[in-house]
């Protein structure tokens, strides 16, 4: 019994140290530098330049069941993040000059030439990983990609003043990623999407005027069975729908940059704050475990000396029991002050939270409050489009006969 009793013993001290060691190799980034953008420096021809929507991200709340319990999660943080991730990938994307109209666009906004879809798998103010999905009108996947990166510690010091986006590596990586994919298609792969992309619209309008012109395969990729004519004054109409819909999603994008405005000034104190709290809580963590494991030896080196022959030993022996469990106390209060961590983000993701407001949207002939989410304003929007559309077809019926 007391040769196994030692070998726990060493195991548990080689595992102490080896768990020392790991804590004491880990690396920081310590760069700030930036992966530059690809730029276009060739003119693209309007019949080959790609519009691009960008989806609202999303926040990756239905994997909280599957997450370790340490790892912080924040709802009302995640869901701000995921209308703000997408402004970020705009910007990046404009910059390229590779792309037509580069907008954040809601959720049944599809007729467009690509879309990227993203959801959020970590963030916490030093890790950022978000899945990203490229699609194209005709239904191509482009790439399927999960994008992981590391902030440098030197992003949230003061002291030196970085006014950089602690991740912009990320979005400059996947906007290099797209203009990449881009450059392997040809000029007429590149005007089909375009043209994919319009009848798609045409027949969310006007599906029995347009039903033959696109067909999906069981796979669901679109193919072109038919153009319009040229001059076809049903594709007109259908064309100033279409510009009135880009009117207001250009509308929205102006909503989405003073949301990111707004944004931006509490959140990038919440992530440096969570950034510092994560290193913290690690530290912590790892001392913890290592004052568990260090106490638990201490306890059983105190048992195999109470075990052992003269009363001495067996004094020496109880010290060490009892030494050891105050270790294990000690390390058992470092994890309620890891829990302190997390409280503290809990109080600045509400704090964010509280930071956000409705914003009024001035159209032409109207004034739209944004007072529930984008999503439902966007829908009423098209639903007003349809009645646009369907009282021009009576006029152009009734100026027929």
């Amino acid at each position: 019994m007391m040769k196994k009793l030692k070998l726990y013993l060493l195991v548990l001290l080689m595992t102490g140290i080896s768990m020392t060691m790991s804590a004491c190799s880990s690396v920081d980034i310590k760069t700030t530098k930036v992966v530059p953008i690809t730029h276009e420096l060739d003119d693209i021809p309007e019949s080959e330049l790609l519009d691009v929507g960008i989806r609202i991200f999303q926040p990756g709340l239905e994997r909280l069941d599957e997450l370790d319990e340490n790892e912080m999660v924040f709802p009302e943080i995640r869901i701000a993040e995921a209308n703000y991730f997408p402004h970020l990938l705009m910007e990046s994307l404009q910059t390229s000059a590779a792309w037509g109209a580069v907008r954040v666009v809601p959720k049944k906004h599809d007729s467009v030439d690509v879309l990227i879809k993203g959801s959020i798998v970590k963030s916490d103010g030093e890790v950022l990983s978000i899945n990203i999905e490229v699609i194209d009108s005709l239904g191509q996947v482009w790439f399927t990609k999960q994008y992981d990166q590391k902030a440098s510690r030197y992003s949230y010091d003061k002291k030196l003043k970085v006014s950089k986006e602690p991740f912009q590596n990320m979005y400059n990586l996947i906007a290099n990623d797209l203009n990449a994919y881009r450059k392997k298609l040809s000029a007429n792969e590149l005007i089909k999407i375009r043209q994919v992309a319009e009848l798609k619209f045409a027949q969310s309008f006007a599906p029995k005027m347009f039903l033959e012109h696109l067909t999906a395969d069981n796979s669901g990729i679109y193919s072109i069975n038919r153009l319009p004519a040229e001059g076809d004054p049903m594709m007109a109409r259908i064309r100033q729908v279409r510009e009135r819909d880009y009117l207001f999603v250009d509308t929205l994008q102006e909503y989405y940059s003073r949301y990111a405005k707004q944004m931006e000034p509490p959140y990038l104190q919440w992530r440096s704050e969570s950034y510092g709290e994560v290193l913290a809580m690690r530290t912590m963590e790892s001392k913890a475990l290592n004052q568990k494991i260090f106490g638990a030896v201490a306890i059983i080196a105190g048992i195999i000396g109470a075990g052992n022959g003269s009363g001495s030993v067996r004094a020496a022996g109880a010290i060490g029991v009892t030494a050891g469990a105050y270790v294990l106390k000690d390390g058992y209060e470092r994890d309620a002050e890891s829990q302190i961590h997390i409280e503290v983000l809990q109080e600045l993701g509400d704090s964010l939270e509280a930071s956000m407001e409705n914003n009024v949207v001035e159209l032409e002939d109207r004034t739209v409050t944004l007072s529930g989410t984008v999503e439902n304003q966007y829908q009423q929007w098209r639903e007003i489009l349809q009645n646009i559309y369907k009282i021009n077809q009576g006029v152009t019926l009734n100026e027929n006969h």
